[in-house]
């Protein structure tokens, strides 16, 4: 009987039996400060843009979004698309002519949800600058 030494395709990145960081360690699990437990959905840069651009104005075209971020269509498009689905800004589709226009608000749930993630923000900058 031979001894079989393939070497493997595939390697775990940390030895067996080694334990994963737990969410406490990575600061998302339950006993973790509240001022690190920020929302995903909001801390993402480019939906953050979409609802900090919203917080100042009524409402916004999806072009005028694009120029703003400095974004692509695919990523405003995307990224706004999750926020509706939070219920965290609203979408208005017409046209003008014969032309598309979107138009996206911020709705008093993406408005809350903005001040919620502010306020952890601003605690996660108070606790690093009191260290």
């Amino acid at each position: 009987m031979t001894q079989d030494t393939r070497t493997p395709t595939h390697r775990s990145p940390r030895p067996r039996g080694s334990a994963s960081p737990s969410g406490r360690e990575r600061g998302r699990g339950p006993r973790a400060e509240p001022a690190l437990r920020l929302e995903r959905l909001v801390h993402e840069r480019v939906r953050l843009g979409i609802l900090s651009a919203l917080a100042v104005t009524d409402t916004l075209s999806f072009t005028d979004l694009k120029t703003l971020l400095a974004a692509t269509d695919g990523n405003v498009s995307v990224h706004a698309r999750k926020l509706e689905e939070a219920g965290y800004i609203a979408c208005t589709k017409s046209f003008i002519g014969r032309v598309p226009h979107t138009e996206y608000r911020l709705t008093a749930t993406g408005r809350r949800a903005l001040e919620r993630y502010l306020d952890r923000m601003e605690a996660l900058i108070r606790s690093t600058r009191q260290r």
